[in-house]
């Protein structure tokens, strides 16, 4: 079986359970599955997996190709996971959630973070600043970044103004509340990382 799913982010809201609101996001999660790899063929054992279908216009002719061996339609995002049993699984077979996960099960998401763009050092690294007092004129300054004669440098790593998110960050041991088999959507407490719209990997809780 395969250890997790690819999912997109719709978003987030809150439900009641025992006559408490908890926050959840609410991802879609239907899956194919467009590759099986084998120890044989590849040296070690995996599935690809698909999510999103695509516009074949959009998709190049080798892609064409791969989609239509495997019996699938073009698809947006494409990852490779884990899998055990691999007799169970075909090219072209539908993976939902409620095939992997259960409510009550604790999941790691997986995602690339909200892009920020060009900040700060106070924003980026929630540096204090200088004083606020009328002519300091070092109020959002980062300080003092190196030392004079020895060691004459800046150290690699000092934290300072710059590129800010888009990175891939992982969520651990975050539960599942409720699985909609109805409509092919899982739902966990708390937020994931990502923007609406934006894809993430579910697997089951390494740590748990």
């Amino acid at each position: 079986m395969i250890e997790g799913i690819l999912g997109k982010k719709l978003g987030m809201t809150h439900i009641y359970l025992d006559g408490a609101q908890i926050p959840v996001t609410v991802i879609k999660a239907g899956n194919y599955v467009v590759q099986k790899k084998t120890k044989e063929t590849d040296g070690y054992e995996a599935v690809q997996i698909g999510i999103g279908e695509k516009k074949e216009s959009r998709v190049t002719k080798a892609m064409k190709g791969h989609f239509a061996k495997a019996g699938t339609p073009c698809l947006y995002r494409l990852t490779e996971l884990k899998a055990t049993e691999l007799d169970s699984l075909k090219p072209g077979q539908q993976i939902n959630p409620g095939d992997v996960f259960k409510a009550g099960d604790f999941v790691d998401v997986s995602g690339t973070t909200k892009g920020k763009g060009f900040q700060g050092s106070m924003k980026r690294h929630n540096f204090s600043g200088g004083a606020e007092s009328h002519g300091s004129m070092h109020n959002r300054a980062p300080g003092s970044i190196g030392s004079s004669s020895d060691p004459s440098r800046v150290y690699k790593g000092m934290r300072m103004a710059g590129h800010m998110g888009s990175d891939k960050k992982t969520v651990q041991n975050l539960r599942v509340v409720d699985i909609r088999a109805e409509e092919n959507v899982i739902l966990i407490r708390g937020a994931v990382p990502g923007a609406v719209n934006s894809f993430v990997v579910i697997k089951k809780a390494l740590k748990k």
